[in-house]
């Protein structure tokens, strides 16, 4: 659980990694942090099938989506939480992000396949980074205007992989 008045991550993940960065895998006595590089390590040594041939558009998608969900995605989201923490100091940069949040979910549900999948008509490495964002949308009152997005992510939480890591980790909180 992080600080509840500093949001700092606790001292006992700081002693696993001096950033306190979360998430973090340990395997085979290696330390991995950054969501993507998680992933992109977990489906290289355990899942190769849920990344697409490398001489394929669909590989050339799956490097953007990869990116695109770390970067472009999470940019106003973690924004929208900062500011959210600063009562009316932070009132100025809302009408902004909100419009950045709009557009890069509703880019988002533009690029879901008829499959239901970003990149694949299977899951894949980019359905697993563009969860979180997905997850947000929602959560923000979403469900409605985008609903290709909204069935994304019940897809994703009825897995039952989901389930059993949820079983495992306990329910997350986004803030």
């Amino acid at each position: 659980q992080r600080d509840a008045v500093t949001n700092l991550a606790p001292a006992s993940l700081v002693a696993r990694h001096p950033l306190g960065k979360s998430p973090m895998i340990e395997d085979d006595g290696q330390m991995i942090t950054e969501s993507g590089a998680i992933v992109e390590y977990l489906c290289a040594k355990h899942g190769p099938h849920m990344v697409p041939a490398r001489d394929s558009q669909a590989y050339v998608n799956h490097l953007e989506l990869m990116h695109f969900a770390e970067g472009s995605a999470m940019t106003p989201i973690l924004l929208n939480l900062y500011i959210s923490k600063l009562g009316e100091a932070g009132a100025p940069l809302a009408p902004r992000i909100a419009q950045q949040l709009e557009s890069h979910f509703t880019y988002m549900e533009t690029l879901l396949r008829p499959s239901g999948h970003f990149v694949l008509d299977d899951l894949s490495a980019a359905d697993i980074m563009l969860s979180f964002p997905a997850e947000i949308a929602v959560l923000q009152g979403y469900r409605d205007q985008l609903p290709k997005l909204a069935a994304f992510v019940d897809h994703i939480h009825a897995r039952p992989a989901y389930q059993r890591a949820i079983e495992k980790g306990g329910p997350y909180a986004f803030s």
